[in-house]
């Protein structure tokens, strides 16, 4: 019966999407403007379902959604919504209804809230925060972008490292405000260092007596402020942890950040990895309009463009060559094309392999090794085939054996440089994963090209 019940509910694919059966009577509703309707069809939707839907719909009709939306506007849709359109949806609600909702929200997810927006949209959060709330907030704004100052959280659970079992529980029940979601209660000495932390599972799976550092975790993280919020991310990611408190200059608890806040990090930053190798901006979001799009994107085509001037720089210097034999202008591209995607595939296992730091000084000659080895086998697999192709097809089996070498020697170097590249880019500041595919993809078109050309000059002519 359970592995029926199971099988009834398993998710498919799509099952997560907002579709055209949603979105056609919630926007059938705000054509009739009928507001009681458009909360019903969207009240059993979760906040970030119900961004989506809001993401999906053109600005006009986002807007009107928003104000028909009226009261029902919660913190957490805000919170789940795209930077993007974030501001223009803050701009359309009522102030009472902005009030209400970033009231709702924990001091982290405020200053996610509102530190890309404009002073006056700043200020008009700021102003509905209760006066601590406030003062916690703009505390957290002094901190750098992207650390982990801006990450963290105020509100947390704090013990003195002497008290019992007994002691913390009776403290979480009488306290006037929890926070809303929080995994461990965090020991501190009398200076307010953390000393410890104790899951509260443990908690409650003890006796009163028993004194919280007798339960506590085995090792503690802890989280400079100021540290970059990548290497937060990282650290929860690499050590599984749950949250981790943060403290200050001279080691004083000043917040916690939680397993969701870091999680979101990661995901951004492979977003950010993925847009960068493609030359795309990371700030582009769907919701973008089309000049905004064109003109994030604009910069990468220029760099590409002038890298395809630079190959097509080489192949002018073999004119003659290919004059004299047509056969090589249908070919060439064949080599530089096999030696790009090889160096795009070596170049994202090495931008990722850079950023989740499995590549370091300690094995990077042996990545290059191994890449440089791949690239060799697959240079010759495929040199073989294309030198019976080419054979074949043009009856001249020299034109064969001269784009099979230059095939191999392409790949190869696609191997070296795939690695390579982003390495030295990482060594000198550089994020790799923004630059690195231009110089792959100028690399082995320059030596595919030039391989091939001058072999078939020696070679054939």
């Amino acid at each position: 019966m359970a592995e029926d019940l199971n099988q009834d509910h398993a998710p498919e694919e799509g099952d997560y999407e907002i579709d055209r059966e949603i979105l056609r009577p919630v926007l059938g509703a705000l054509e009739a403007g009928d507001a009681e309707a458009l909360s019903a069809l969207l009240e059993p939707l979760h906040a970030a379902d119900i961004a989506d839907l809001f993401e999906q719909v053109d600005d006009e009709t986002r807007v009107e959604l928003v104000r028909l939306y009226g009261r029902e506007f919660d913190g957490e849709l805000l919170s789940e919504l795209d930077e993007g359109i974030r501001e223009e949806v803050i701009d359309a609600l009522h102030p009472k209804v902005l009030t209400d909702a970033v009231r709702e929200l924990e001091t982290d997810d405020v200053v996610d809230l509102i530190e890309d927006l404009d002073a006056p949209q700043q200020e008009a959060i700021l102003d509905a925060l209760e006066a601590h709330d406030r003062v916690a907030v703009e505390r957290s704004l002094t901190y750098p972008e992207y650390s982990a100052g801006r990450l963290m959280q105020r509100e947390m659970v704090v013990a003195p490292a002497h008290w019992t079992v007994g002691e913390a529980i009776d403290f979480m029940r009488s306290a006037d405000e929890l926070p809303e979601q929080f995994y461990h209660v965090i020991l501190v000495d009398p200076r307010i260092r953390p000393t410890g932390y104790v899951t509260l599972g443990r908690i409650m799976a003890s006796p009163r007596e028993i004194k919280l550092t007798d339960i506590a975790e085995e090792s503690i993280r802890i989280i400079p402020v100021l540290q970059d919020e990548a290497e937060v991310a990282y650290a929860f990611n690499q050590y599984h942890l749950i949250s981790a408190p943060v403290v200050d200059e001279d080691e004083r608890l000043v917040g916690v950040i939680t397993i969701d806040d870091a999680m979101v990090v990661l995901d951004e930053e492979h977003e950010e990895d993925i847009l960068r190798l493609a030359g795309v901006d990371e700030e582009s979001a769907i919701s973008d309009g089309v000049i905004e799009t064109t003109w994030r994107r604009v910069p990468w085509l220029g760099v590409n463009l002038v890298t395809a001037i630079l190959a097509s720089l080489v192949i002018a210097q073999f004119e003659q060559t290919i004059a004299k034999m047509v056969a090589l202008a249908v070919l060439m591209p064949i080599v530089a094309s096999m030696g790009g995607n090889a160096g795009t595939q070596t170049l994202t296992v090495a931008v990722r392999a850079l950023a989740t730091k499995d590549l370091t000084t300690a094995n990077v000659w042996r990545v290059i090794k191994r890449e440089v080895l791949v690239g060799l086998v697959n240079g010759l697999v495929f040199a073989v085939l294309m030198g019976i192709v080419g054979a074949i097809w043009f009856g001249t089996p020299l034109l064969g054996v001269v784009i099979a070498i230059a095939m191999v020697i392409n790949l190869l170097v696609a191997g070296l440089v795939g690695v390579g590249i982003p390495v030295l880019l990482d060594k000198v500041g550089v994020d790799p994963a923004l630059a690195s595919g231009a110089f792959v993809t100028t690399v082995t078109d320059v030596v595919g090209f030039f391989a091939f050309l001058w072999l078939a000059g020696m070679v054939l002519l």
